[in-house]
C-alpha cells in the first residue's frame, strides 16, 4: 500500500497490523529520549489547508519521533494565498524530493487528486466532508484498549453526522474490525440518502439516544459543526444537548464499561456535559495520546516497512 486516503484502503489484517505496530509505538511516549531510527533520512511535509492542533501537532512528533525531517506548510503562509493552485503547489513540494506529504484539504477528495499527480507517497489528514481515516484508527486503537477487541461490540456514534468526515472513516474501519454501529442524530443532521446507506453497509440508525445509550459499548460524541453549518439545522443550542447531548444524566445510562470519546476539539455544553468529557470513562485524552501512535505507525508501515519483506501494512 502506498497511499492512506480511505479507511476503505485498508483490509482486517492491515488495520490490525498497524494497530499492533501503534501499541509498540506507543510505548516510545514513556521513554526519556522518543527517538527510533526508521525513518532516519526520510522527508515529511505536513500540507495543511485547514486549520488543525491535534492533527497536525500529532503528525509533526510522529514523524519526528521516528527521525524523519518533517516540514509544515499552512495555505495561509504558501503561495496558495497569492493565488497558486492546488496541483502546482503540490508539485513543487514533490519536486524538492520529498518522501511523503500529509495533507488536509477542505475539498473532499483532493488527497486522492494529489496522489495522482505526485509519486510520493500521500496520507489524508482530513478531507472536507468525506474521511479521515488515521482518526477512525486512533479512535479505534482508543476503544480497542479499554474493551479488548471491536468484534461483536457495539458502537454508537452521535451527533452531526452530516458535516463530519470522522463518521464516514469509522464506519468503514469499526465494520471491517467486526464491530456493530448505530448512528444517532437529530433528522436535519442524519446525511442525505441515509437509510439506502444504512442497508447497503449494515448499520442501523436512531433518532432516539436514550433508547441506544443503555446497549453500547462505547460511545462517540461528534463536534456540532457550526462553522459548516449556513442555516438552522436545530432551533437552540439547548434543544440540542436536551436532545442529543451527552448529558450528566444521561451518564446513568451508560453501562459501567462503556467508553467515552471525542474526536475534539469538544464543545462543552453542547454535545458533551463537563461531566462527561471528565468522568473515568471519557478517552478523550486517551485518543490524543493514540494519535501520536498511531500516526507513528501509519508512516513506518508507508514509508519504512514497505522496502522490508512482509513488513507492508
Amino acid at each position: 500500500m502506498k497511499h492512506l486516503l480511505s479507511a476503505a484502503d485498508l483490509t482486517h489484517d492491515d488495520a490490525e497490523m498497524i494497530l499492533e505496530t501503534a501499541a509498540a509505538m506507543h510505548d516510545v511516549q514513556n521513554r526519556e529520549v522518543k527517538k527510533l531510527p526508521a525513518l532516519r533520512g526520510r522527508t515529511v511535509v505536513n500540507l495543511f489547508f485547514e486549520d488543525s492542533t491535534r492533527t497536525r501537532s500529532s503528525f509533526e512528533i510522529a514523524g519526528k519521533w521516528l527521525s524523519a525531517d518533517v516540514i509544515n506548510v499552512s495555505a495561509k503562509g504558501s503561495s496558495v494565498s497569492k493565488g497558486e493552485s492546488l496541483r502546482d503547489t503540490v508539485m513543487t513540494v514533490a519536486a524538492m524530493g520529498v518522501d511523503g506529504l500529509v495533507m488536509r484539504h477542505n475539498r473532499s477528495g483532493a488527497p486522492l487528486q494529489v496522489s495522482q499527480w505526485v509519486d510520493c507517497m500521500v496520507v489524508n489528514a482530513g478531507d472536507g466532508t468525506h474521511e479521515h481515516p488515521t482518526q477512525a484508527l486512533l479512535d479505534a486503537y482508543t476503544m480497542q484498549a479499554q474493551l479488548g477487541t471491536l468484534e461483536g461490540k457495539h458502537v454508537a456514534i452521535v451527533g452531526d453526522l452530516t458535516h463530519s468526515r470522522v463518521v464516514r472513516s469509522n464506519l468503514i474501519l469499526l465494520k471491517t474490525l467486526g464491530a456493530h454501529v448505530t448512528l444517532v442524530a437529530p433528522p436535519t443532521l442524519m446525511p442525505s440518502g441515509i437509510a439506502a446507506w444504512a442497508a447497503r453497509d449494515g448499520f442501523d440508525v436512531s433518532y432516539d439516544l436514550d433508547a441506544v445509550l443503555p446497549h453500547v459499548d462505547a460511545v462517540m460524541m461528534l463536534r456540532v459543526q457550526r462553522e459548516r453549518m449556513s442555516g438552522g439545522y436545530f432551533p437552540t443550542p439547548r434543544e440540542y444537548t436536551v436532545g442529543y447531548g451527552l448529558t450528566r444524566g444521561r451518564l446513568a445510562l451508560l453501562p459501567q464499561h462503556a467508553v467515552i470519546c471525542h474526536p475534539g476539539p469538544m464543545n462543552r455544553g453542547l454535545e458533551i456535559s463537563p461531566d462527561a468529557a471528565d468522568e473515568a470513562r471519557s478517552k478523550v485524552l486517551d485518543q490524543v495520546s493514540a494519535g501520536v501512535a498511531v500516526r507513528m505507525s501509519v508512516l513506518y508501515h508507508l514509508l519504512a516497512s514497505n522496502s522490508t519483506e512482509g513488513a507492508q501494512a
